[in-house]
């Protein structure tokens, strides 16, 4: 089985002047995205691969979550692709669709609506709440879970995807509340 991991980058911070792929995080960005690295190692959703877009927010994101993981895991370094960024559900999952087979566990660091667009496109099945929930918003720091049923990554395609999860900095929160 093959797994897909797609985590949209954390909270920006929308500075005058800046062009948007030059856009840092903002704090609450930071804090979601620690927040996720510890859930992602508190659950075993630990990559073998890494594709990530160059927008600063994406890699200062990635750098969090990688830096949080490798307490846990080896982490693979990550593949910078230029192709995630402002891309929609089709130029992701032609992205997705390179990883070689030997890689089992892929996270994607990217954005929106490509990400959302991918998994309503790959999951027509799996957690019924979780998909539903991702058609209302696909929040900054998101977490989509997708098991593959593909036996190559160049096969994934529509459909393909059962939605494992979907885990959000509020939802995580929320149930440490509960």
């Amino acid at each position: 089985m093959r797994r897909l991991m797609l985590l949209r980058h954390g909270k920006s911070d929308w500075p005058a002047g800046v062009p948007d792929e030059r856009r840092p995080l903002a704090e609450r960005g930071r804090s979601a995205s620690k927040t996720m690295a510890q859930h992602m190692i508190d659950c075993g959703l630990l990559p073998d691969h890494v594709l990530v877009s160059p927008a600063v927010r994406t890699l200062q994101t990635w750098e969090i979550v990688g830096t949080k993981l490798a307490t846990a895991t080896v982490v693979p370094e990550a593949d910078m692709r230029p192709a995630i960024y402002d891309a929609d559900a089709a130029q992701v999952l032609a992205e997705v669709r390179t990883v070689p087979d030997d890689k089992h566990s892929v996270l994607l660091v990217g954005h929106n609506p490509g990400l959302e667009d991918l998994t309503r496109l790959l999951c027509h099945g799996g957690d019924a709440l979780a998909l539903s929930r991702i058609k209302v918003k696909f929040p900054t720091a998101a977490l989509a879970v997708i098991d593959l049923g593909s036996s190559h990554w160049s096969e994934v395609g529509e459909g393909s995807g059962q939605l494992a999860r979907f885990d959000t900095p509020r939802s995580i929160t929320d149930a440490a509340k509960s």
